[in-house]
């Protein structure tokens, strides 16, 4: 593949096509999650009446959850759809972001980034689950626990319900993409391992506070929230580490490539003369 030098005017022409490719994607998306969005928003309220065991016996009992709002149920329906829709699409984003960016990129370059697009669908299912199963348990218990110290009761809306469950989710499933980003920008030669290290603490800081935005102020949640996120870039340093030698791999090879040319360029001016 050749490399292209295109203008502004073809710089968005080409971003264009690419949304249109990805809106055709969502719509389609849409239209298939419209027969999946009710089982999945009865999944998701699992979490909150603890009753995911019951529902894969089929013995699931009414939702405590209310709904304020005459519009609601539709609010919520459309949510669903358009998160289901985003996930499915996701690879296709992907790659069409990858198209986009690779014109600058050698052949070897582009072939190696391409085989990170289904990986990054794989990490987001993953950081989703994690946050899901393992972090909101805890999180919805910690509430209710909160709430019957404090005399409160609770009467949480539906609508208030799913918002505060995406907040959760959306995050960890980009989070979990960090392995991916800073194995890529390794490769690129845009940051190197020893780069990361040195930043570590920095980097842990950041963790730390994102931790904070997104969990209950309790030690256990916070701990289940910055424990994987921390592992998740020691991780990103190990596999960086790989992804940093073949890019030295490739530029050792594409500066030799570029010293035999000059020499091939220099005998040919002599042969000439």
């Amino acid at each position: 593949m050749k490399e292209k030098n295109l203008t502004i005017v073809e710089h968005i022409d080409e971003i264009r096509k690419r949304l249109m490719v990805i809106v055709v994607f969502f719509v389609i998306a849409v239209a298939g999650s419209f027969f999946v969005a009710k089982p999945v928003i009865q999944f998701l309220q699992l979490q909150y009446t603890g009753e995911i065991e019951p529902m894969l016996s089929g013995e699931v009992e009414e939702s405590p959850l209310h709904s304020f709002a005459v519009l609601d149920p539709i609010m919520i329906y459309m949510k669903v759809i358009i998160f289901i829709s985003f996930v499915v699409i996701s690879p296709v984003i992907m790659y069409q972001l990858w198209a986009f960016i690779t014109p600058g990129l050698h052949e070897k370059e582009r072939r190696a980034t391409r085989n990170y697009i289904p990986f990054t669908f794989l990490l987001f299912v993953a950081g989703v689950s994690f946050s899901y199963f393992v972090l909101l348990p805890y999180v919805m218990k910690f509430m209710i626990t909160l709430s019957g110290e404090l005399g409160i009761t609770q009467t949480i809306g539906i609508n208030e319900y799913f918002t505060f469950l995406f907040q959760i989710l959306i995050p960890f499933g980009v989070v979990f993409q960090l392995p991916v980003v800073l194995l890529f920008l390794t490769r690129l030669g845009l940051v190197s391992p020893t780069r990361l290290v040195k930043i570590r603490k920095y980097a842990y800081f950041t963790l730390f506070v994102i931790a904070a935005f997104i969990t209950p102020p309790d030690l256990m949640s916070h701990l289940l929230v910055t424990v994987p996120m921390f592992a998740l870039y020691e991780l990103s340093i190990f596999i960086s580490r790989f992804g940093y030698r073949k890019y030295l791999k490739a530029e050792q090879q594409r500066q030799l490539d570029e010293v035999k040319a000059e020499q091939q360029r220099q005998i040919d001016e002599v042969m000439g003369r």
